[in-house]
């Protein structure tokens, strides 16, 4: 007999999304209010919370790609990572008040930025079971949900050592939501997703072949995390393709490549403002961001018509401009005042035109094929 939910011990446990948010150690005692901030804060660059249509989500018919379907849907209700997410005999002693103190906070960060990501999915594909009638939809939203909810309370529970956690039912509530058409969720999530992946999966191979520099127990879970972030956005590449206009008719091409373009151009900006995060792994930011963008152009072939061309010398010029802006932009708000909010619309301004700059490079023309099941093989 399954216990009650109410006595759940560990979200890694949980069979539903509920059960996982009502776990024992999402409740613990630890509550920093520093985190929460960080957590609610809305800037481009930072995890946001969606909210669509979900009437039209509702309408989806499953059929023209239902073989493909049934596939992923019993993998995923197989749930072979049932009970993976929590800590045991792996997890490693963690120094946190002996830890460099720059690699501390930036570690604090991306554990924050990772958890509110991970958990933003989880509401909003709970909201979708909540909401829909559609069993194949709500079926696979359910799943998605309990798996988001796994990794954030994961992700909390290794926060927790260090002193600190993310209020996540605070965020549920009070966090602004961005309202997103079903196809925009579509291309953002699956890119958020697979670009996930990519970026776990590379992180993984790195410290399995140099473990000397796993400075955290936390990336020893990342192969069967980055599994999970693979099988969701296969859900998503089959939800495009069950309408080929959402990824054929030549104004969505267009939007295709500004979410691509937004999607690698963020991460760089954001991994950019991590050096001491990246050093103590002993990985280049710009070779990471490379290899993250050349896997997952790579993985996107499955499903959109065209990939950005990386490999262009404008591409990683419009990047490096980028992201001088935004440092700039990040100094003028330190300054404060009438001159640093003049300095702030100046290097949004430099943002904005490198930003056209890469959205200007003409990307590259993608066969579609016939399927696009994929295995993770990296």
């Amino acid at each position: 007999m399954n216990a009650p939910t109410r006595d759940l011990a560990h979200s890694a446990d949980a069979k539903t999304a509920e059960e996982g948010l009502a776990a024992e150690n999402m409740s613990g005692p630890v509550d920093s209010k520093m985190a929460t901030d960080v957590a609610m804060q809305n800037t481009l660059l930072t995890p946001r919370f969606y909210t669509t249509d979900f009437d039209e989500l509702d309408a989806i018919d499953v059929s023209p790609v239902r073989a493909e379907w049934d596939q992923l849907i019993a993998r995923m209700k197989a749930d072979p990572n049932k009970g993976h997410f929590k800590k045991n005999a792996d997890w490693d002693t963690v120094d946190w008040e002996g830890m460099d103190p720059k690699l501390r906070a930036e570690f604090i960060d991306f554990l924050i930025s990772s958890c509110t990501a991970e958990f933003s999915g989880c509401v909003l594909y709970k909201e979708m079971k909540r909401r829909g009638k559609n069993e194949d939809v709500t079926g696979l939203f359910q799943l998605m949900a309990r798996d988001e909810a796994r990794h954030a309370g994961f992700i909390n529970d290794a926060l927790r050592e260090a002193g600190i956690a993310v209020n996540l039912g605070f965020l549920t509530q009070a966090k602004k939501y961005t309202y997103f058409r079903p196809k925009f969720i579509y291309y953002a999530t699956y890119l958020s997703e697979k670009i996930g992946y990519a970026r776990y999966i590379t992180i993984y191979r790195h410290l399995e072949a140099h473990p000397e520099k796993r400075f955290h127990p936390i990336f020893k879970w990342f192969r069967e995390w980055c599994n999970d972030e693979f099988s969701h956005g296969e859900a998503f590449a089959l939800l495009m393709r069950t309408d080929p206009k959402i990824t054929q008719s030549w104004q969505n091409k267009l939007w295709i490549k500004f979410f691509l373009t937004a999607v690698f151009s963020t991460m760089w900006v954001r991994d950019h403002q991590r050096p001491a995060f990246h050093e103590a792994l002993d990985v280049d930011p710009a070779w990471y961001g490379q290899e993250v963008f050349r896997k997952t152009s790579e993985i996107s072939k499955q499903v959109f018509p065209l990939t950005l061309d990386i490999d262009n010398p404008r591409w990683r010029r419009g990047l490096d401009r980028l992201d001088r802006a935004n440092r700039e932009i990040a100094a003028a708000k330190r300054q404060g005042g009438v001159r640093g909010k003049l300095r702030q619309w100046a290097g949004s301004a430099k943002a904005g035109a490198a930003f056209l700059g890469l959205l200007s490079i003409p990307s590259q023309r993608n066969e579609v094929p016939d399927t696009s099941r994929l295995e993770p093989a990296y």
